[in-house]
């Protein structure tokens, strides 16, 4: 999906600690996984409906 390395994902993981601060970070992971999961069970949806016709 995104070529993203280890030192990347460090560097962004440690510029949202800062942004955000430790204690909205877990809620901010939360609200993120959440939508990427509702996300792709409509991808999901949509290429079965596809399949149907």
């Amino acid at each position: 999906m995104f070529n993203i390395g280890t030192s990347e994902l460090l560097i962004i993981l440690a510029l949202s600690l800062i942004i955000l601060g430790p204690g909205k970070l877990p809620e901010v992971g939360q609200a993120l996984g959440k939508a990427l999961g509702e996300f792709k069970r409509a991808v999901r949806e949509v290429r079965d409906d596809e399949g149907k016709k």
